[in-house]
């Protein structure tokens, strides 16, 4: 399929034709641009051939389950399609401005508000989905611990030794520290709260008011220390950030003990798709807590 192939079959669900396109940004997966229609209306697009079945459902989903909580502005009107090979979603453009004086607080307060008032009643979300292209299972459980160690850590140890980016180190440590999970989680008791799930300094934008806006979500319905723990990991976050969602809603104060554990299981998702370079922060940490 061609470009023009794939602007035809947008033009025909968006209900007008295409009278601009500009490459943008969009990632190491993904080919983004924004299209403008004829009238008048600009859409952000992603796009991607011989994608994973659903993979932009399930970012369309993410995104609007953000948005149905209403505590941090996402992208509106996400809806996702195929046209032959390539696969798109599509979703307001984001014009972006200078951040507002106080874009750290309120980012801070916003995300306190998503993890307080974003609840289910158990683990999980209603479809799997994806963490970057990683498949990421979601199914429903009642024990976080369980949860972790089943569709997280052990899922990602699994993903590794399939793909040939595991070794003995790596597996008896994995195989001790899944069998420690439940003194490392103890005395961890929250509901579980709708996590962004993939939360870095790439995954958000400013809006036209200098707002944060959050976008390429891998959402599930989780411990909040987990997506607190990927915004650490990379770095990009202002102290500023931490200190009004601290002020908003207070977080155990043990909860610096957990952060490694959450930070694992994206630098093992790292290691699957990128290879060895994230091998040694992975057996750091496994060293670290498996005993």
């Amino acid at each position: 399929m061609t470009k023009t192939d794939l602007a035809l079959a947008l033009a025909g669900r968006f209900g007008s034709p295409i009278v601009g396109r500009r490459p943008v940004g969009g990632g190491c997966i993904s080919e983004a641009q924004v299209v403008e229609l004829a009238d008048g209306r600009r859409h952000f697009v992603k796009s991607k051939r011989a994608a994973p079945a659903a993979m932009f459902e399930r970012e369309a989903e993410g995104l609007r389950a953000l948005e149905a909580v209403g505590a941090l502005r996402v992208p509106r009107g996400a809806e996702a399609g195929r046209a032959a090979e390539v696969a798109w979603i599509a979703m307001e453009a984001i014009e972006s401005a200078p951040r507002a004086p106080r874009f750290w607080e309120d980012f801070g307060e916003g995300f306190a508000r998503l993890h307080r008032e974003g609840r289910a009643e158990r683990f999980g979300f209603p479809h799997d989905n994806f963490l970057g292209s990683t498949p990421q299972p979601n199914g429903w459980l009642d024990d976080w611990t369980e949860f972790w160690r089943q569709r997280r850590i052990g899922f990602q140890l699994r993903l590794a030794r399939e793909r040939g980016r595991s070794d003995a180190e790596l597996d008896r440590l994995g195989d001790r520290l899944l069998a420690r999970l439940d003194d490392l989680l103890a005395g961890v008791d929250e509901p579980p709260s709708l996590l962004h799930g993939d939360l870095w300094g790439g995954n958000f934008l400013t809006g036209p008011e200098g707002e944060p806006v959050l976008v390429d979500p891998a959402c599930s319905y989780g411990h909040r220390e987990a997506d607190l723990a990927m915004t650490r990991l990379f770095g990009g976050f202002d102290r500023r950030f931490y200190a009004a969602y601290e002020a908003a809603w207070p977080l155990a104060p043990d909860h610096e003990d957990r952060r490694p554990l959450y930070e694992l299981y994206h630098l093992l998702n790292h290691l699957n798709l990128f290879g060895g370079g994230y091998r040694g922060q992975c057996l750091a940490i496994l060293r670290r807590l498996a005993g």
